[in-house]
C-alpha cells in the first residue's frame, strides 16, 4: 500500500499507532509536511515557519524518509544545535522509521549522523603519539591528557569527540585526530577498524544524512574546489534556518588566528623544552642539513608571525569586556600591515615537503605532508587577508580578551558583506531541493514602512522578505504556520511603557528595580536577556543584594562558568534567575515550571558599529535603500522572536514575558515588534489601570 505524509500523521495513522496517548494531532504539522512533500517532489524551494508546537521535525522527516526511501536519492538534513541533530538521530527518525515497519539494518532507509573529519581519533596517529610521548609533549598535563584519550579510545564506540572526557591541554587532540593531509588510506594497518574511514563508508551508503550548519556550509564553500565533505545528494533540509545566514557567512570567509599559527609552530618544534614533531624526527644522513634548516625555518615564522599579529594588535582595541568576548576593528583598506607571514610560511611549507623525502618512516612523510599544508594554508590566507583579495568581503581584526592577565587572541578574519549571491549560485539555482525552516523566519516588518496603519493587508505576503533576500531566494515558495497552542491564554506580555529610554542615564537604576519586581512576582523562574555584557554586569551587581536576601539562585553568563553549566545551574532550582546575552536568545529549551519568565532588557539590535553590521549597512545605503528598515530592524525582530519563544516550549508552559524598552510603543518602528506578539495575547502596559 503506498503511503503519503498526510496518512503518516493524521490522527488514527501509522505514527499515532506507534506513539499511542502520546500523539496529538496537529493540523499545522500536516500541512507543513504536505508543503514539505510538494517541494521535494518538484524540487522546489520552500521556506516554512513552524509556530512552537507544531512538530516540524516530523513534519520534514516524515516526507523526506518517504521519499527516499529504497530508491536512489539522498537527503541532507543539517541543524545549528547538537541537540537537535540528536533529537532528530535517537528520537524523532526512529519513530518515524517504526510507524513505516522498516527495521533499523534495513538498507533501503539508512539514516546517519554525519561530523566533520576533526572529531574522530585516528588510531595510528595514537599510537605513534603514544610512542613518542617524551619527545612531543614537554609537560606532564599533556602527557596525561594523552593517557586519558588512550583509556577512551580502548572503549569507545564511535571514536569522536562527543564522548571523550574534558582534557587537561585539549590541544593534544590535533595530534591524534583524523587528518586529510596525513591520511594513509588503504595503506594505513589500522584501515578497516578506522572510526573516520568506516563512518565515511557508511556515509556513502546511507541516504538520510544529519549534520550540522558549520559541516554542510563548510562542504558547500569547498565544492567550488571539487574537494567536498558530503556524497551527492538531491535534497536539502535546513532547520533552525535563522541561522543560516550567519553560518554561511563564516565559512565563505577566512579566518586566520594568532592560536592556530602558534600551534603549528609549537607542534613542529618548541622552542624553549626542544620537544615536538621534528626534534623527534629520524631522517637519513644526507637529510641532516635540510631537517636543521626547516627547524630554523619554524623559528623564522615564528618570528613572522609574532611581528605580524603585533602589527595587528596594535590597531586593534585591547578586547571585550569579559574572557572570551571580543572587540573589533574594521579594515577598510588593503596593506594595513606589512605580511611577512606569506613569504616565511611558504618557504617553511616547501622545506617541509622537501624534507619527506629524507624521512625513513612512511607515517612521518604523511605527518609532513600534513603540517607542509598547514603552513601553505596559513601563507595564502595572509596574503588574502592583507591585501583584501576576496571580493565583496567585510575584514576587521579582532582582538578576545584571555582568561587570564594575557594579551588575549588576535584574528584576522573577513566575510562577504552579502551571502546571499553566493547561496543562490551555489545552492538555490545548483538543483537539490531546499527546504529551510524554522520558528522565527518572519518579520512584522512591512514594505519600506512598517508604521503605516493600512499595510496590515501586505504583512502575509512579505514576512519573508528580509529573510528571502538575505539567502538569496527570492522565488521560494513560503508558509507560516502558528502554534497549536492556545498561546492567548498560556503567555502575558508586560511592556513598561514608561521606562526612561535605554540610552539615558536613569535607565540601569530603574530596569533593577522593575527586573526585582517581576522577578519577585514570579518567585523566580526566570530569564533576564541583555545585549551587551556591560549592562549585564551593571545589573547583576545590583540586584544580587535582593537575590541572596530572597535565597534565589543568580546565575550569570561570562561570571558563573560555560554556558551548558550554566544552564544546568539553572534547571537544578526552580526559583533561580539567569542572566544571558545573545546565545541565550535562541536554541536554549526549557520546559516546565523552571523557567515562567523572561525579561527583555533592550529591543535586540545589532551594534552598528561591529564591521560585518557596519558593511551590509553601508552596502543598502549605497544602492538607495533603507538600511534601518531593511537591515537593522528585520533583524532586531527576529531575535526578538526568538528570546520570547524561550518561554513557551510545550503545552504546559505558561508564564509572562516582559518587556522594559519602552521604545516598543514610544517609536513608529515599535508597531513590527507588537505585530509577532502572538495572536491575541493579553499585553498590560505599566501607565494603564488595571
Amino acid at each position: 500500500m503506498t503511503i503519503d505524509a498526510t496518512t503518516l500523521l493524521s490522527a488514527g495513522g501509522p505514527v499515532a499507532e506507534r506513539l499511542g496517548d502520546a500523539f496529538e494531532p496537529r493540523p499545522e504539522q500536516v500541512r507543513m509536511a504536505q508543503a514539505v512533500e510538494a517541494a521535494l517532489a518538484s524540487r522546489g524551494r520552500l521556506l516554512v515557519e513552524a509556530g512552537t508546537g507544531v512538530g516540524k521535525s516530523f513534519a520534514y522527516l516524515a516526507p523526506a524518509m518517504l521519499r527516499v526511501m529504497g530508491g536512489k536519492e539522498r537527503v541532507v538534513i543539517a541543524t545549528n544545535t547538537i541537540a537537535l541533530q540528536e533529537q532528530l538521530i535517537k528520537k524523532d527518525a526512529p519513530v518515524i522509521r517504526a510507524a513505516l515497519g522498516v527495521e533499523p539494518d534495513d538498507a533501503a532507509l539508512k539514516i546517519v549522523l554525519v561530523k566533520g573529519r576533526g572529531n574522530y581519533i585516528s588510531v595510528r596517529r595514537l599510537e605513534l603519539a603514544s610512542q613518542k610521548q617524551d619527545k612531543l609533549f614537554y609537560d606532564e598535563p599533556s602527557r596525561r591528557s594523552l593517557h586519558a584519550i588512550e583509556d577512551w579510545a580502548y572503549s569507545t564506540n564511535d571514536g569522536t569527540l562527543a564522548t571523550l572526557p574534558q582534557l587537561e591541554r585539549p590541544g593534544v587532540w590535533d595530534r591524534v585526530q583524523s587528518d586529510s593531509g596525513n591520511c594513509m588510506g588503504r595503506r594505513c594497518r589500522n584501515n578497516k577498524r578506522c572510526f573516520y574511514q568506516n563512518a565515511r563508508r557508511e556515509m556513502e551508503q546511507a541516504n538520510v544524512l544529519i549534520c550540522n550548519h558549520a559541516l554542510f556550509f563548510s562542504d558547500l564553500a569547498l565544492r567550488e574546489r571539487d574537494v567536498g565533505f558530503l556524497p551527492k545528494y538531491d535534497h536539502v533540509i535546513l532547520d533552525e534556518a535563522h541561522s543560516a545566514e550567519d553560518v554561511a557567512s563564516e565559512h565563505f570567509g577566512l579566518s586566520l588566528t594568532q592560536g592556530r599559527v602558534r600551534h603549528l609552530l609549537t607542534t613542529l618544534h618548541h622552542q624553549r623544552t626542544q620537544r615536538g614533531f621534528l626534534p623527534q624526527l629520524g631522517v637519513v644522513s644526507d637529510g641532516t642539513a635540510l631537517h636543521d634548516g626547516v627547524i630554523h625555518a619554524v623559528m623564522d615564522a615564528g618570528e613572522a608571525a609574532d611581528e605580524f599579529f603585533d602589527s595587528l594588535s596594535r590597531i586593534a582595541p585591547s578586547g571585550g569586556a569579559e574572557p572570551g568576548a571580543a572587540a573589533t576593528v574594521r579594515i577598510r583598506e588593503p596593506g594595513v600591515v606589512e605580511n611577512p607571514v606569506t613569504p616565511v610560511f611558504r618557504d617553511l611549507s616547501l622545506r617541509l615537503k622537501r624534507l619527506r623525502e629524507h624521512v625513513a618512516s612512511e607515517e612521518d612523510r604523511y605527518e609532513l605532508n600534513a603540517y607542509a599544508e598547514r603552513a601553505l594554508a596559513i601563507s595564502q590566507e595572509a596574503e588574502v587577508l592583507v591585501s583584501q583579495g576576496l571580493e565583496g568581503c567585510a575584514y576587521w581584526v579582532e582582538r578576545s580578551r584571555a582568561g587570564g592577565e594575557g594579551p588575549g587572541r588576535i584574528a584576522f578574519a573577513c566575510s562577504p558583506v552579502e551571502v546571499g549571491p553566493l547561496l543562490r549560485e551555489r545552492l538555490f539555482e545548483s538543483g537539490p531541493t531546499v527546504v529551510l525552516t524554522s520558528a522565527t523566519l518572519t518579520t512584522g516588518v512591512v514594505g519600506s514602512d512598517a508604521t503605516d496603519p493600512d499595510s496590515e493587508s501586505r504583512a502575509a505576503g512579505e514576512a519573508f522578505a528580509h529573510i528571502c533576500s538575505r539567502l538569496g531566494c527570492d522565488e521560494a515558495e513560503t508558509l507560516a504556520l502558528g502554534s497549536p497552542f492556545d498561546l492567548a491564554s498560556l503567555i502575558e506580555v508586560y511592556i513598561e511603557d514608561d521606562m526612561p529610554d535605554p540610552r539615558s542615564n536613569e535607565y540601569i537604576g530603574r530596569l533593577c528595580e522593575r527586573v526585582r519586581e517581576h522577578v519577585r512576582a514570579t518567585d523566580g523562574g526566570a530569564f533576564v536577556l541583555f545585549t551587551s555584557f556591560a549592562l549585564m554586569r551593571a545589573a547583576a551587581e545590583r540586584l544580587a543584594p535582593a537575590f541572596d536576601e530572597w535565597e534565589i539562585p543568580l546565575w550569570v553568563q561570562g561570571r558563573d562558568g560555560p554556558r551548558g553549566a550554566i544552564l544546568e545551574g539553572f534547571c537544578r532550582d526552580e526559583r533561580s534567575v539567569l542572566m544571558g546575552v545573545a546565545s541565550f536568545w535562541q536554541g536554549v529549551d526549557v520546559r516546565g515550571h523552571g523557567l515562567r519568565n523572561v525579561i527583555i532588557t533592550r529591543l535586540p539590535f545589532e551594534p552598528p558599529d561591529r564591521p560585518l553590521t557596519e558593511a551590509r549597512l553601508e552596502r543598502i545605503q549605497q544602492r538607495g535603500g533603507n538600511a534601518f528598515m531593511e537591515d537593522s530592524l528585520p533583524r532586531a525582530v527576529i531575535r526578538f522572536k526568538q528570546g520570547i519563544g524561550r518561554l513557551v516550549r510545550s503545552a504546559s508552559d505558561s508564564g509572562r514575558v516582559v518587556v522594559l524598552d519602552p521604545r516598543v510603543v514610544t517609536k513608529r518602528y515599535g508597531r513590527a515588534f507588537l505585530r509577532v506578539l502572538p495572536e491575541d495575547v493579553p499585553v498590560r502596559l505599566a501607565t494603564r489601570a488595571d
